[in-house]
């Protein structure tokens, strides 16, 4: 049985193994044959051509779709590539649209690339309309959402912080909200307003600070911005007439689009910054070393047993956030955008944060058969601050380091203070940091909402031309409150302090131009007109009243109303003739009430040319140049924003309460007349500007070099006057002219472009030199010019001087003689004019503030889903009054009177200066620098939950490192004089969007 059944199995096995072999022998050929198949390789050639005028196009990138395997055209625009007959190849240019081919059984395959409409075609806004990118006249930046900067941003200057050539964006501090300086080309006045005008949906705002608010463009919720257009030279800017010296930066917010559908978008940031650093000073034990070396008797016995590392007490870690969710999409054919923010920003320094509540509404309906065009845009903010009191940060400086935070009893608060021998506090010692923080409180809300409709129809009868009306506001109401108790040290002498205040500013504009667009087939042109009215009123209102803290004693009551209101007329032609000679020619007349009658009218020509050399025979068929662009301009801007809205009418100054008038008992307040110039009127800036904009093909290399000149005349000075014939001896009136020269270079490069790794590399670069070329109305040698820059540490003193033949702001100091070894002697300075005598008349014109040169360099990569970028800008030749050191590295600032000590900074170690040295060059410092703006690392998930929800993770640090020979914290500030300004943290942010 057992053999019967054996031999079974061995027959069904056998059978079993031959039927396997056989099917496995099958499935091998089958394998092989469809191997052979898909595998087999065939080589493909060809030729790409532009499909514009069928020139070769060498440089194109043909990449195997799906894999990194690929391929690039030769000079004559050919190229060969090993490929499957299932292959499909991608052909991409920059410049031109790419297109996919699937092989097959194509062996040679010819491809023509059109132009990408989306690049060549791009549209840039400009004052009072749009043009296409590659029919600028003007020097003409323009950035998107896409290429902003990332992190924790507050404030919309900081999205384009080292990203465009002749813009300076210089940080005015670290505190939430804090804006920014900004400079384009340099400065165009001394007095005026030095800020570009800003024109956020074609709506122009108020240059002027909001009360209660740390910056006034701290109230725009950055993530609504679309784009900003930089307009930089007289051509672009001179559309805007009385208000475009210092160019122009346009805002355009977010819309929504007919195409895609709903989007809902989500994004969700947490932010944590840090300082980078102390403020060097001597430590606890230091201090007590040279207290014991140094001081007298009574310095030592008030000595303290504690280690306190004050500025370590008054900063923190800053938690931050910002949520942002926008729903965008069309409804019945209305595309439509609306979103909501909020964003909480600590401070490093305690006690200061911004909360930002902020909604945005924008619909563009478009009737009668695509005739009308609307577009409502409405955005609001409600902002509540609490600022720190920054004076703890001085304080923390100078502090005695021996003391504790706290007394151990009640009075003041409970914190240790320098106190006199009656017990009250001692008003000239410094005041305890923490105690300052601490026992300040101020706050404010700050509401604003900008709004305008804009309809802009194209009429049926005539179809070239457009009438566009536009309607906007911008208003804001402030109410702030700074509460400081009677109890404690800081206004102990006043019983406190209570200041309550608030601020009402309504904005109000129309504006009108017909435009005029028409193809001229019959010769070759084009023609574009514009020509418009704008009508715009400022009103502002205020009210300060400061009490002591109880209200029972009234110091400061004042109400404050003002108003101006500016008209104009303006109108634009561009023409354009074979595609290649461009011409533009602009006008405004604007008239303001800050003048009087005679010179409240101004006009504000310009007129730029360009010629598009890529479009001459000689050229259009290039293997190597796609763009060379030649422009030329020149044109007259305008200022009328000079910080007065009645500089032409006599004024009078009421007394301060300790100048008041007795007569018996009661004191009435006498009224001062103020110097005016009923003549005052505008500053002019003339703007010449040439450039050349270019672009290589294979290099994937664009760029532009432009060289500028400014020359402002009617330039407003304080002089000094006669005696009575004012009423002052001091003037504000037009006598001076100042010019700024630079050149700006802006490239872009674009390495390596693959279906999955792309890189970008942009590099911008700056040179700028200021001077002041007129002061007075005679030609005087003798006149030294106008101090300015005041500082800390001699009351009343300035370090900075506005001179005819230098730079404003030109830092006004004495020449330090040092001793054979290279150390300062105290005191002992160069007799630069010889007299044998060390005077005021010895002080020399040394350096500037404002950078000779500015840098930009910013990278961006992506491959696959990952993305990786950073910025890095720099500036040459600026230099920094280190006022820190200055007022406290003598040996005599630790000598305070009425028995207080204070603390040094370690630089008396060096200098071994026993009394302020104030005016010595000593103190000047080179602050050149190179640092690291951000880096940023971001992964994008793909096909998240079936491909219907798109999801980001992003990290990016900011303020990273600096390299610099500054010996302060930051070499960076506005201004030029370094005294105890809220430091810039260093900030790391996690990041999340979502979109679906």
């Amino acid at each position: 049985m057992f053999q019967q059944n054996y031999g079974e199995e061995s027959k069904n096995s056998r059978s079993e193994a031959r039927f396997s072999f056989s099917k496995k022998l099958w499935l091998l050929m089958m394998f092989s044959w469809v191997s052979v198949a898909a595998f087999a390789q065939n080589k493909v050639t060809g030729t790409v051509k532009d499909a514009k005028d069928g020139s070769p196009l060498p440089g194109v990138t043909i990449q195997v779709k799906g894999q990194t395997k690929g391929t690039q055209t030769t000079g004559d625009g050919k190229y060969q590539i090993n490929v499957a007959d299932n292959t499909v190849l991608v052909f991409s240019f920059i410049g031109k649209a790419t297109k996919e081919v699937t092989v097959g059984s194509q062996t040679v395959i010819d491809v023509n690339l059109e132009d990408d409409i989306k690049t060549l075609g791009e549209v840039v806004v400009i004052g009072y309309g749009s043009q296409k990118k590659k029919d600028l006249t003007g020097s003409v930046a323009a950035i998107n959402s896409e290429d902003f900067n990332k992190g924790n941003i507050a404030s919309p200057d900081q999205l384009v912080v080292g990203k465009v050539a002749g813009v300076q964006i210089t940080s005015n501090g670290g505190a939430p909200g804090a804006g920014s300086t900004i400079r384009i080309r340099g400065g165009a006045s001394l007095n005026a307003n030095n800020d570009p005008l800003i024109v956020i949906d074609g709506v122009p705002l108020d240059n002027s600070g909001i009360s209660g608010a740390p910056s006034a463009l701290s109230l725009i919720n950055p993530n609504d911005i679309e784009s900003m257009n930089i307009l930089k030279d007289a051509s672009a800017t001179a559309i805007y007439g009385s208000r475009a010296s210092n160019g122009v930066i346009l805002i355009t917010t977010k819309k929504g689009s007919k195409n895609g559908g709903l989007k809902v978008n989500f994004s969700s940031q947490a932010s944590l910054a840090q300082s980078t650093g102390f403020t060097k000073v001597l430590s606890a034990d230091q201090f007590r070393t040279m207290i014991n070396e140094k001081g007298t008797a009574a310095q030592i016995a008030v000595l303290g047993k504690a280690n306190t590392n004050w500025q370590e007490q008054i900063y923190r870690n800053a938690l931050s956030s910002d949520n942002n969710l926008s729903v965008s999409g069309s409804l019945k054919s209305v595309p439509f955008r609306v979103s909501v923010g909020y964003t909480s920003q600590d401070g490093i320094l305690k006690t200061s944060n911004m909360g930002r509540t902020s909604a945005s509404i924008g619909i563009s309906p478009t009737l009668l058969n695509n005739h009308l065009k609307i577009d409502v845009n409405l955005k609001g903010s409600n902002v509540d601050n609490t600022f720190a009191n920054t004076g703890a940060i001085g304080a923390a400086i100078a502090f005695d380091p021996t003391q504790s935070v706290y007394s151990g009893n009640n009075n003041y608060g409970g914190y240790w203070e320098w106190l006199n021998s009656d017990g009250k506090p001692n008003t000239i010692a410094p005041r305890n940091p923490v105690g300052l923080l601490n026992q300040t409180s101020d706050k404010s809300t700050v509401q604003r909402s900008i709004g305008n409709i804009q309809l802009d129809y194209k009429f049926h009868f005539l179809p070239e031309l457009r009438a566009n009306v536009n309607a906007g506001y911008d208003v804001s109401k402030s109410d702030g409150t700074r509460f400081v108790p009677a109890t404690a040290a800081a206004n102990y002498s006043t019983a406190g302090e209570k200041t309550v205040y608030t601020q009402n500013k309504t904005n109000k504009l129309f504006d009108f131009y017909l435009n005029y667009a028409k193809e001229l087939k019959e010769i070759n042109s084009r023609i574009d007109v514009m020509a418009g009215y704008e009508y715009q009123d400022f009103l502002t209102e205020s009210t300060n009243i400061r009490t002591n803290a109880e209200g029972s004693t009234t110091y400061t009551n004042s109400p404050y109303k003002t108003q101006n209101t500016l008209v104009s007329f303006f109108g634009r032609m561009n023409y354009t003739f074979d595609d290649a000679y461009l011409l533009t020619f602009t006008v405004r007349r604007d008239g303001s009430s800050r003048f009087n009658p005679d010179n409240r009218w101004g006009t504000f020509p310009s007129a730029a040319f360009a010629w598009k050399l890529n479009e001459m025979s000689f050229l259009k068929n290039s293997n190597t140049i796609s763009e060379l662009k030649l422009r030329v301009g020149y044109g007259i801007t305008g200022q009328q924003d000079i910080g007065q809205n009645y500089a032409y009418l006599p004024r009078y100054t009421a007394s301060l309460d300790n100048a008041q008038y007795q007569l018996g008992n009661t004191f009435y307040t006498t009224l001062r007349a103020e110097g005016y110039d009923a003549n005052i009127k505008w500053e002019q800036t003339a703007t010449s500007n040439a450039g050349i904009d270019f672009a290589f093909k294979k290099a994937r290399l664009s760029g532009s070099i432009d060289y500028y000149y400014k020359n402002t005349t009617n330039l407003l000075n304080v002089i000094p006057v006669a005696v009575g014939t004012n009423l002052t001896n001091q003037l504000l009136t037009n006598v001076g002219s100042m010019e700024n020269q630079g050149v700006e270079l802006a490239l872009n490069y674009n390495p390596i472009h693959t279906d999955k790794f792309d890189w970008n590399v942009a590099f911008n670069a700056t040179y700028n030199v200021n001077k002041i070329t007129k002061l007075t109305n005679n030609n005087d040698p003798s006149y030294q010019g106008v101090l300015v820059g005041g500082i800390a540490g001699g009351v009343g003193s300035t370090i900075q001087i506005h001179s005819v033949g230098y730079p404003a702001y030109s830092y006004y100091v004495l020449q330090q003689a040092y001793d054979a070894n290279g150390k300062p002697i105290e005191g002992v300075y160069v007799d630069r004019n010889g007299d044998g005598i060390i005077n005021v008349d010895d002080q020399y014109r040394y350096k500037s503030p404002a950078p000779k040169v500015f840098l930009g360099f910013n990278s961006q990569m992506t491959y696959d889903n990952w993305s990786f970028g950073f910025v890095l800008r720099g500036n040459i030749g600026n230099y920094v009054y280190n006022n820190v050191k200055s007022s406290n590295g003598a040996y005599i600032n630790f000598q305070g009177s009425n028995g207080y000590i204070a603390n040094l900074s370690p630089s008396v170690f060096d200098s071994q200066f026993a009394k302020n040295q104030f005016f010595s060059d000593y103190y000047m410092e080179n602050a050149s620098f190179v640092r690291m703006e951000n880096i940023t690392l971001g992964y994008t998930f793909k096909k998240f939950l079936g491909n219907k929800v798109n999801m980001r993770l992003n990290a990016t640090a900011q303020n990273v490192f600096t390299i610099t020979k500054y010996t302060g914290l930051n070499p960076e500030v506005s201004g030029g004089i370094d005294n105890n300004v809220y430091p810039v943290p260093r900030t790391y942010s996690l990041g999340l969007n979502i979109g679906f």
